[in-house]
């Protein structure tokens, strides 16, 4: 299982790599769409670990965090984007 996320989250970063210069493009816009999904999936998944499911280890809030920057930057290119489309 951990080798198939892997595989998706290598995919996801292609993605994101060859669009990454599509300004205001509807591939553009897909992307962060999906990539804001992720970082809210992963964000949540990793935060209830922590919390609930009392796991943890040293990389796990800051993981949180990231994840969370990441949600945030995603949400804010979209409302920029999405006034400009």
């Amino acid at each position: 299982m951990g080798r198939l996320g892997g595989a998706g989250l290598l995919a996801i970063g292609v993605a994101c790599w060859l669009a990454r210069d599509d300004f205001g493009s509807r591939a553009q816009h897909g992307v962060l769409w999906g990539m804001l999904t992720y970082n809210v999936g992963a964000c949540v998944v990793l935060a209830f670990a922590g919390s609930m499911a009392r796991m943890s280890g040293v990389a796990l809030w800051p993981a949180v965090l990231l994840h969370a920057a990441l949600t945030v930057w995603c949400a804010a290119h979209l409302r920029a984007s999405g006034s400009n489309a």
